[in-house]
Order: C-alpha cells, then structure tokens, then sequence
C-alpha cells in the first residue's frame, strides 16, 4: 500500500496555539489545575504552544484555539474579539471542558458571535473525540497557510478542448491566496535549445532514443522555475509534440513526485485539485481521464500518460498514448483505498469520493496509465449527469473527511 511520506511527516508535528479566557470570580490554583488535565487528556504527547491570556500574537500559528475556561468569561471575550477579528483567522474556535461552567459560557459566547454573523465553533467533547477533531483542524489550517501566497505558472493557454474548465482568477486569489502567472509556451523551447538538444530527436529505435529529449523537457522546466519562481505549474503540453517532437509526461510526473504539483494540457482546475489534496494529505495525485464507466457496479477506468513517480510499485516506459512519440509512463498504481477529487475553476463546486482500486490493466487504444477505481453506482453516475470536467485528481487514501472540512471553510 502506497503510503505518502509527506504526510507521515505532517503527523508528527502540529501548529497549534491556545489561549485562555478565565473569570477573576475562580480560583486561579483550581483552574490551572483542571486546565493540565484538560489538556493533557486532549494532547497526551503534547504538540501544542500553551499561550495562556495574552492575546498579541493571536493568529501567528496555523491553529489558534481560544480555551474557555469558566463561566462569567463571555465579557472578557467580548473586549478581545475586535483584536481577534484582526488577525483575520477565519472561523473562531472555543474549546470548552465540562468543567466550571466552561460550556455554558462558550454557548453565551457562540451566540453573540452568531448575532454579529461572525462564525464559530465549540469544541467539546472526550478527549479522544476532541483530539482528532483538532488534528483535522489544524491540518486544514496549515493547507490554507501553505497555499497562501504560492505561485501557479500557467505554461501555454489550456488546451483548446478544455471548454469546461475555465477557472476564475480573482476567486482563487481570494479564497485560497493563489497567485497566477502566464509563461509563453514558447519559452519552453527556448530553454530547451539553450541546453543544445535537438527538438527533431524521436523515438524511431525505442524509448532509449526519445529519454534525452523528455529529460529536456523537464530541465527547461526547472529553468522557468528560477526564472518564475512558481510553486505548482500546468502545461499547454500538446504543443511539444510538433515544436520538439516530445512530450512532457515524464517532467510532469518528475515535477509531481518532487513536490512540485504540475498537471497536462493547461488544466488548470485539475492543478488546483492536486495542490489542495497534496497540502491536505501530503500524498501526490494523479490525473487521469474517466475512460470507461460501469455505473451498475460503481466500476470507473481512469487513464493517463503520466502519473507522479512516487506513486507506482512499478514503472515501464512507453510512447505517449495519442501520437506515438515521447515518453509516457505506464505506472502500476498499488491496490487499495483512494479518494477521488474535482473542484471548479471558481471553487463553487466540488467531487470527492472514497473507493478502492480494485486493479491495473493495460491496453493499448488507451493512455498509459490505467486504473479501475471502485465508487458507488450514484458516485459513478456523478460523471455522466454533472460532472466538473473531464480530469478528475486521484488519491491513494480515503480524505473524504480533510476536504471536506476545507471546502466547508
């Protein structure tokens, strides 16, 4: 089974903040003793920065959590919210213990907060209940302060028959802090002749002959990333075929398996697809074309020419599916759970389901890569009445539980 390694290195670390809000009225020594054993029921091993009430540096973390800890708190809180509200955080989250009208306090405060039509959330509950409800907040919280900021190159236009997959600029730019810049696709060749390849090589004695040329491809890539300094890319890639008789399938899947999200053909909604599994999960995804759909037992055939290097068990080298040229990756993907994932170019909608990969299989009237995911039969039929495009982002995993508590914010 595939396991991401990314994300087995998020687990070991959290950013977490909490800050308190205590009434004068309770005994401070009484309070700070239920609040240890709170808290350590909470985060057994720790893993979180206990700021206590001071409240100037509310917002630094990727999860601020306001602990309240008595009744008679909710005027306090009152007077902190404007600074609060500052630190542009998003939805507020009061954790409260069954402890020393904590609740009640935290019910008067939601309230308040619901009237000013500012959102929150209390958190309550066991302790096993409450630790994994925060583990997912905090990891919703540091995706969106991961994507804050980066950088998408846009390599080449879309490709002309994504008509569906148009994307909005300004809404990504406000929802998720995604950045945009347009790259020629020329420049492309550019770096490519700069390196002293010849853009006539082609793969007429094997494989072998066409590598130099895609590891080319990759280069200029990684050229147009010191020049550009971009955090994910999407790439017009059709165009290569005729300008350097190649294609970028195996940059693409380079590019992936190093972190870098980059998907084909200029899609754009596809790329902001695997950004946001990829900072949720750490786990890269793969994007694949629905090529044959079984929607009585749920059975779906995905297909594409590349697929990140860090996902197969087994790679085998082969021509790119439509023109015969190239490299495309034929990668045997691991059996088991995956989550498949779509959102819009305007992030208004979104796809995600668990199944299982039930099998690899090759045939050659289809792209290289293929995958017989699992789904239900209504979750198959999403993509014949109201799908999101053609490309939809597959994940090893089940994460139906993480995106949906990022789209949700």
């Amino acid at each position: 089974m595939y396991i991401c390694a990314a994300r087995t290195e998020n687990l070991k670390r959290m950013d977490i903040a909490i800050y308190t809000i205590t009434s004068g009225l309770h005994d401070a020594k009484s309070v700070a003793g239920l609040t240890d054993e709170f808290l350590r029921e909470i985060f057994p091993d720790g893993g979180f920065e206990f700021k206590g009430a001071d409240f100037s540096d509310f917002g630094a973390n990727s999860l601020n959590l306001i602990y309240i800890r008595t009744g008679g708190a909710e005027g306090i809180f009152k007077e902190l919210l404007p600074g609060i509200l500052s630190a542009n955080t998003g939805k507020i989250y009061l954790l409260t213990s069954g402890k020393s009208n904590s609740l009640a306090a935290s019910i008067e405060i939601l309230s308040y907060l619901r009237q000013q039509g500012i959102p929150g959330e209390i958190l309550h509950g066991n302790g096993a209940s409450l630790r994994a409800r925060i583990k997912n907040l905090e990891t919703v919280a540091r995706a969106r302060k991961q994507l804050s900021g980066s950088r998408i190159a846009v390599i080449g236009k879309p490709s002309d028959w994504l008509i569906a997959s148009a994307v909005d600029r300004a809404a990504v730019k406000d929802k998720l802090g995604v950045e945009f810049v347009d790259v020629p696709i020329e420049e492309v060749s550019e770096r490519f002749l700069d390196s002293g390849l010849s853009a006539s090589a082609r793969n007429d004695n094997g494989i072998s002959d066409a590598m130099p040329g895609a590891m080319g491809i990759y280069e200029a890539l990684l050229k147009l990333k010191e020049k550009y300094e971009y955090s994910a890319l999407t790439l017009r890639c059709f165009d290569l075929l005729t300008s350097l008789k190649n294609t970028g399938c195996l940059a693409l899947a380079k590019l992936n398996s190093e972190g870098v999200p980059a998907s084909c053909e200029g899609d754009i909604p596809a790329l902001l697809s695997m950004m946001i599994s990829r900072v949720l999960t750490g786990c890269t995804g793969f994007q694949a074309n629905p090529s044959r759909i079984d929607t009585e037992s749920g059975e779906i055939l995905f297909a594409h020419c590349t697929i990140s290097l860090d996902i197969p068990r087994s790679i085998t080298y082969d021509t790119h599916f439509e023109s015969g040229i190239g490299v495309g990756i034929h990668g045997e993907f691991p059996e088991g759970p995956v989550t498949v994932f779509k959102v819009s170019g305007d992030l208004c909608r979104a796809f995600f389901a668990e199944g299982e990969l039930l099998r690899n299989q090759y045939e050659d009237n289809l792209c290289r890569t293929q995958i017989v995911v699992k789904l239900t039969p209504d979750e198959a039929r999403y993509f014949l009445t109201d799908p999101i495009g053609n490309h939809h982002i597959v994940i090893p995993g089940h994460h139906k539980t993480l995106l949906s508590e990022f789209l949700q914010e």
